[in-house]
């Protein structure tokens, strides 16, 4: 739970500074190829939560796997390093994405069915959506096959 809360300052930190330096689109995309990729990798997630590895090894990892990275999302490695919670690094990058969707006036909206959705059944539900909340939505599918019927959407919590 502490760390989710921390996370969450971090990225809302983070943010605060990407707008602040016009960078918040270009930090977005870092945030989520982050998340992609620890998510993706399970001994890179691995190095990052043990406690016997160096930071500075970590560091140096993070920047091989990276290398591209804006300046802004860089520079929090250090901080993370520094303050000894790199480990939250994945969580920070989810909860940015999150906070950036909300600024940009954009939710996602998950909705469960027990089969694929047609596109014509995902642009009726994507207009319903759309009248019930005024914003910008994207549709994230899920498949549960213990559906009897009828689908499960969830906007936002």
């Amino acid at each position: 739970m502490a760390g989710s809360r921390a996370a969450i300052r971090y990225a809302k930190a983070v943010l605060s500074l990407a707008t602040d330096h016009k960078k918040a689109d270009s930090v977005n995309n870092d945030m989520k190829l982050m998340a992609n990729t620890i998510n993706e990798n399970i001994e890179l997630a691995k190095m990052l939560n043990n406690a016997v590895v160096k930071s500075e090894d970590k560091k140096a990892v993070l920047l091989a796997v990276f290398p591209k990275l804006n300046k802004i999302s860089t520079d929090l490695f250090d901080v993370l390093i520094s303050n000894k919670r790199v480990d939250i690094l994945y969580d920070i990058a989810i909860h940015y994405s999150i906070l950036f969707d909300t600024l940009k006036g954009k939710e996602v909206a998950k909705v469960t069915t027990a089969i694929p959705m047609t596109e014509a059944l995902e642009a009726k539900v994507l207009t319903k959506v759309k009248e019930l909340t005024n914003k910008e939505i994207v549709l994230e599918n899920i498949v549960d096959e213990n559906i009897l019927g009828g689908f499960i959407l969830r906007v936002g919590d």
